[in-house]
C-alpha cells in the first residue's frame, strides 16, 4: 500500500469517526423534544388542571411524562405570550412553575 492510500485511508476514517461522534452526541444531548413522551388519558386531565390554577390560566402547549424535573411536566403559555413549565410529582402536587422561553425574565406571584 501506498503511502499516500495509507494517508487518505486514515483521513476518511477519522472524518467518519467525527461525523458518527458527532451524531451520536447530538442525538444524547437531545436537542429536539420528539422523544418526549406526552401525558395521556385521565392523568393528562388532572395534570392540564392544576398546572392551570398554579398559573391562574392560560392555554396548555405541551405536556410530558417524567420529565427531568418531575413526574411530569405541563407547559403552560399566558395570555401576554409567556411560557410556564409547571413540574408535579407523582400525586399531581406542584413541585415549580419556572418561566421558559422567551419572556423568561419575567416573573409573577405565580413563579415558584
Amino acid at each position: 500500500m501506498t503511502t499516500r492510500l495509507k494517508r487518505t485511508l486514515i483521513a476518511a476514517t477519522g472524518v467518519a469517526a467525527l461525523v458518527g461522534g458527532g451524531a451520536a452526541i447530538a442525538a444524547a444531548a437531545g436537542g429536539d423534544d420528539s422523544g418526549d413522551k406526552a401525558i395521556t388519558g385521565s392523568a393528562r386531565d388532572r395534570a392540564e388542571s392544576v398546572a392551570l390554577k398554579a398559573t391562574g390560566g392560560g392555554k396548555v402547549t405541551g405536556t410530558e411524562v417524567n420529565d427531568e424535573e418531575g413526574a411530569y411536566e405541563v407547559e403552560v403559555t399566558r395570555g401576554d405570550g409567556s411560557q410556564v413549565d409547571v413540574h408535579l410529582d407523582s400525586s399531581f402536587h406542584v413541585l415549580n412553575a419556572k418561566p421558559d422561553g422567551e419572556g423568561a425574565d419575567r416573573s409573577g406571584p405565580d413563579d415558584r
